[in-house]
């Protein structure tokens, strides 16, 4: 299978240096797919056909979940609200022997139940049943899915369930799992530690416990979904934390439950390995300082709004060049944010990177006589 390194371009080597610094190749995993990016800055560090269409079985889960916390943060659902299970909810679980929370019909269960049943029972019964509480039925559900799925950029998936049954026109690839597993971390870090909990127990005499076995195997997993089915394989989307960096890999179709542990592991340890993170710029890292004319103070730092994040090859960070380029006046009133040039950001001389250089502090427009001075002086530099 065809694979695919954020570093191939990154480490051809242009001195003994950058020869030293080449990295391997990631490991060789029998699946169908996957892909590994690194949280911070979303890059794709390696990968094997990841934007082949796969059928994302249970890990359709995830984006079931994202629904319900984006519902919950906006104040349209609460944990404590309870769901009244449906007879197709109830049926879909008594005909899933395996993925199943055990509802009963008729029955009222908290939100928060039901959502630690989905996560970590996997439960088919909870999905459709949380899915019928927030949209009033499972299709009006997906198409609330796929809205999300727009949204948040995963250009090749579409949901038809919300629990991940087969279905032609239910599918995703193992890149778009990835973001959409960045996304959850992101956008919901408070309810994303319920992917973390071992276990769950509700009616039943022992607990079921999560089905993500990496949990137990490495305390630097936290998440995030398993998946199968006999079309799609053995799935596992994780996520693990190491020293402060996060990774995410998504691994669709391996053969067996103990295999998509394993080359999930090595693929994390691949990544954690041979890569890192270079935080660069940021509001309180400016890049340089312009002259502000026609203001109250006479220049402005400019930056990025935002920190940079880049994944790099191991021993790269030192060889990263950062060069400005202005090609604004910054004219008072300066708001942050306003746009005064780029900074394009090399390593070894090949451009990786531009991103617009702006003003990171207000600058209020001046007073009558300093206008009038530095309007002299825009004229004699040709700025009129």
């Amino acid at each position: 299978m065809k694979k695919f390194l954020l570093a191939a371009l990154l480490t051809a080597p242009l001195c003994a240096h950058a020869q030293l610094d080449k990295i391997p190749e990631p490991p060789t995993i029998d699946a169908k797919s996957y892909a590994v990016i690194d949280y911070a800055s979303g890059d794709l560090l390696a990968a094997s056909e990841p934007d082949a269409r796969v059928e994302p079985a249970s890990i359709t889960k995830v984006m079931t979940t994202y629904v319900a916390f984006d519902e919950i943060k906006k104040g349209r659902l609460h944990y404590d609200d309870e769901a009244l299970i449906s007879e197709k909810a109830w049926r879909q679980g008594k005909d899933s022997s395996e993925s199943r929370m055990f509802l009963d019909v008729g029955s009222r269960v908290k939100i928060i139940d039901l959502l630690r049943g989905i996560i970590i029972a996997s439960g088919n019964d909870a999905s459709i049943a949380l899915s019928e509480h927030i949209a009033g039925s499972e299709s009006a559900f997906a198409e609330l899915m796929n809205q999300y799925a727009a949204k948040l950029g995963l250009k090749n998936s579409h949901f038809v369930d919300a629990s991940g049954l087969p279905d032609p026109d239910h599918y995703t690839t193992a890149r778009d799992l990835a973001l959409l597993g960045r996304a959850l971390i992101r956008d919901f870090p408070e309810d994303y530690k319920i992917y973390a909990e071992k276990e769950f127990k509700y009616k039943i005499a022992k607990p079921q416990p999560n089905r993500n076995g990496l949990l137990t195997k490495d305390p630097s997993v936290d998440g995030i979904k398993t998946g199968h089915t006999n079309a799609a394989g053995y799935c596992l989307l994780s996520s693990a934390n190491r020293n402060g960096r996060r990774l995410i890999v998504a691994v669709m179709g391996a053969k067996t439950w103990a295999y998509r542990e394993q080359a999930s592991l090595e693929l994390l340890n691949y990544g954690f390995r041979f890569f890192e993170t270079a935080t660069l710029l940021g509001p309180n890292n400016p890049v340089s300082t312009v002259t502000a004319y026609k203001g109250t103070e006479d220049s402005v730092p400019v930056g990025t709004l935002q920190p940079i994040s880049l994944s790099l090859p191991r021993g790269a960070k030192e060889r990263i060049q950062m060069q400005p380029q202005i090609t604004a006046q910054a004219i008072a009133p300066i708001a942050p944010g306003a746009v005064v040039g780029s900074i394009a950001i090399s390593l070894d001389g090949k451009l990786i990177r531009s991103e617009p250089l702006v003003a990171l502090k207000a600058v209020p427009e001046g007073g009558l006589f300093t206008r009038l001075i530095d309007s002299i002086r825009l004229w004699w530099a040709g700025g009129g």
